[in-house]
């Protein structure tokens, strides 16, 4: 196995940001590895400009992520993990890569959350582009119980 060094974890406090979050922490414990945290604030909506105002104002957005930052780095610091936090406004698919190079990372870490082909073209979703865009290992964590239950389709 690879020796990661540098581990990038993404999180977002959604279900699949938080099993990121715990499969990133006992890697990090296992490997000895320096931890960074990152939340992206996504602002497409904002600089597409959209017609409709949208129900909620970036600056409140913006406290709102920075928050889950630092929910982040305390739940990794209870798990025995003491990471670097990092904040980002913009389109995590560019986000994450420079980050990964400033900070020299061995190893990213990412949630996933399974969707339709219709449903990424909807939202604009273009995960597929991060593996091309790194020049370090990519781990995708994914929530067993939410793959499990869109299986059965429950």
């Amino acid at each position: 196995m690879a020796t990661y060094r540098r581990i990038l974890l993404c999180y977002n406090a959604t279900r699949e940001g938080r099993c990121a979050l715990r499969l990133g922490a006992e890697l990090a414990l296992q490997l000895r590895a320096e931890t960074h945290l990152l939340a992206v604030l996504d602002d497409a909506a904002w600089a597409r400009g959209l017609d409709a105002m949208p129900a909620v104002p970036f600056d409140l957005e913006e406290a709102s992520a920075k928050e889950v930052l630092r929910e982040g780095v305390d739940k990794l610091a209870r798990l025995g993990v003491s990471a670097a936090g990092h904040f980002a406004i913009g389109n995590p698919m560019n986000q994450i890569p420079r980050f990964a190079e400033e900070l020299k990372i061995d190893l990213i870490v990412v949630g996933h959350h399974r969707s339709g082909l219709l449903a990424r073209w909807w939202t604009g979703q273009d995960d597929g582009r991060l593996l091309d865009r790194v020049s370090c290992s990519v781990l995708v964590a994914m929530d067993m119980e939410s793959v499990q239950a869109a299986q059965s389709g429950t």
